[in-house]
């Protein structure tokens, strides 16, 4: 019997992305369940243009867009893509705690004035012992760390049972005790099978994770390969496309060079 074929969770052909009107990305991209994918850069390539233009959350002005096999269009399953943004705290303006955050990812899944259920509150228990909050679900966000607002912030994301996660900058601005603990909470959903892709300056503690990364710059792909081939294929590329001038993007990146 011949197996089913799985389509990508995303692909991207021939996209131009922007805001406006304003084209900032021309890129083709798939991304296949399970993968780690690290799309990586200097400021200002398009790397978060990208991912909210895969989101919805920003113009996709030509090309094609699917979703685990369906055009972007007509895709209704936007809770099997979990997201969380860059730089956002998981602390608002209301005095919330880790419990009442996470359960806010729920709220994809239920219909109108649906009560929650015994599901839901499974769900919502799960994804906070997924990323090792358990003994701060009554606490309130505000009074958390950095590290521990990106993980309840991954945890809302997980509640909704996303199958794709994408983190942008999630190690910026929190310390390194923190860092490894998004990297632990990471490891153990890519264990269970979750697909990730991640937005990031360095790969830091999440380096052997990353099964693929994809380099971009001006608003295009201009490498994209498997973790330890990249640093050969980046060695190919002009020295034009590395803007901050003196060490090649495999040294800032942490990748061997």
């Amino acid at each position: 019997m011949t197996p089913a074929i799985v389509p990508p969770v995303l692909r991207l052909q021939n996209g131009v992305i922007g805001y406006g009107g304003h084209p900032v990305v021309r890129a083709s991209l798939a991304i296949d369940p399970g993968e780690v994918v690290a799309l990586v850069g200097p400021n200002g390539s398009g790397k978060t243009t990208l991912v909210k233009g895969v989101l919805g959350l920003a113009e996709l002005q030509r090309g094609s867009l699917e979703l685990f096999g369906v055009p972007a269009g007509r895709f209704r399953q936007r809770y099997r893509l979990g997201y969380v943004p860059q730089r956002q705290g998981a602390a608002g303006p209301l005095p919330a705690t880790v419990r009442e955050v996470v359960a806010s990812g729920r709220l994809a899944r239920l219909r109108r004035f649906q009560p929650t259920r015994q599901s839901d509150r499974d769900a919502i228990d799960t994804a906070i012992a997924a990323v090792g909050l358990v003994d701060h679900g009554r606490s309130r966000v505000a009074t958390l760390s950095g590290g521990q607002q990106r993980r309840a912030l991954i945890a809302r994301a997980l509640a909704a049972e996303a199958d794709v996660l994408v983190l942008d900058e999630p190690l910026a601005g929190v310390d390194h005790e923190s860092q490894q603990g998004v990297a632990e909470t990471l490891t153990g959903l890519v264990e269970g099978g979750t697909t990730v892709v991640v937005v990031l300056h360095e790969l830091g503690p999440l380096a052997p994770l990353i099964t693929r990364v994809v380099w971009l710059d001006h608003g295009q792909v201009k490498a994209d390969a498997a973790h330890d081939e990249l640093p050969a294929l980046l060695r190919q590329l002009p020295h034009d496309h590395d803007p901050h001038g003196g060490a090649r993007p495999t040294s800032r990146l942490g990748l061997q060079g």
